[in-house]
Parts: C-alpha cells; sequence; structure tokens
C-alpha cells in the first residue's frame, strides 16, 4: 500500500512540473517583451533626452494588449528618471518648457545620463483539479541611456 502512495505522488509532482515547465515556457517570450520595449523606449529617450507622452501611452497600451500581461494590465509600469533621480517624461511639444525653470523641465542637457524601466507581472499559475493555484511574480528590466539632444534654454557645460 506504501508503494502505491509513492506511485500516487511521484505522478502528482511529475504533472505539477510539466505544468510549472510550460509556465516557463511562455515567460522566456513574456520577459523578452519587457526587454525589447525597454530597448526601444531607451532609443526613444535617448533622442529627446525624456520621454514624450505619447510614446509613453502608446508603449503602456500596446504591452496591457498583449496576451499574458493582459491579466495584470493595472501593473505595466514605464519609469524613466533623469540624473537627478526626477521623473523623465513629459509634453510632447518641448516648447511649451523653454520659459520654466530648469528643474520643472523633464530633459536635462546633452550627456546627462537617463535610467529606462518597464515592470511588469507574471502570473505563474496551474490548474489543478479545477482550481487555479498560482502567484504573481513581478519582473523588471531597465537601461542606462544617454541623452544626444541639445538645448539651446539649458546651460552646457561640457
Amino acid at each position: 500500500m506504501a508503494s502505491f502512495a509513492k506511485s500516487i505522488l511521484v505522478a502528482l509532482f511529475v504533472v505539477t512540473a510539466i505544468l510549472m515547465f510550460t509556465n516557463i515556457v511562455f515567460f522566456f517570450p513574456w520577459y523578452m517583451t519587457i526587454v525589447v520595449e525597454t530597448f526601444n523606449i531607451s532609443q526613444i529617450v535617448a533622442s529627446d533626452n525624456y520621454l514624450k507622452d505619447t510614446y509613453y501611452y502608446d508603449t503602456l497600451y500596446r504591452m496591457q494588449e498583449q496576451p499574458v500581461f493582459r491579466e495584470n494590465p493595472h501593473m505595466v509600469l514605464i519609469d524613466v528618471e533623469n540624473a537627478y533621480g526626477r521623473e523623465a517624461r513629459g509634453n510632447d511639444d518641448e516648447t511649451m518648457y523653454y520659459l520654466s525653470n530648469d528643474w520643472d523641465k523633464p530633459y536635462l542637457q546633452r550627456g546627462e545620463p537617463l535610467m529606462v524601466r518597464v515592470q511588469a507581472v507574471y502570473p505563474f499559475k496551474i490548474t489543478i483539479w479545477g482550481e487555479e493555484v498560482g502567484f504573481d511574480v513581478p519582473f523588471s528590466f531597465s537601461l542606462k541611456t544617454t541623452g544626444l539632444k541639445h538645448y539651446k534654454d539649458l546651460d552646457y557645460y561640457y
């Protein structure tokens, strides 16, 4: 009787391992989506020294509509910080910032580093006897880039 119980237990562990493996197989394309989107955003941020709202919302909506991201769309976060730790996201029209203080501008001068980070939550879930068991794991990917655009309304110290 003990050997029968052990064989049932081993079979349950094997089935659970196979189901977890299928979750891991789906994880890699999901994570690569985060990596690719972070790279794309970092290229856009480098060209303008900040993230414009249209690019932010386009990327956010595109990610939230993808299959695995749809389960937790509110957990997709895109964050861009400048060298001073401030958020580097602003309006599409940079001319509206010309009369603002330097501190109120979302962009810094050419050569300043920017950190781009995309966060999302991956749902590790399996269904056992009709009941869904699982947990959500937050993942993020970040890239550091350098602003390339020279703004005439900011001092240039280099």
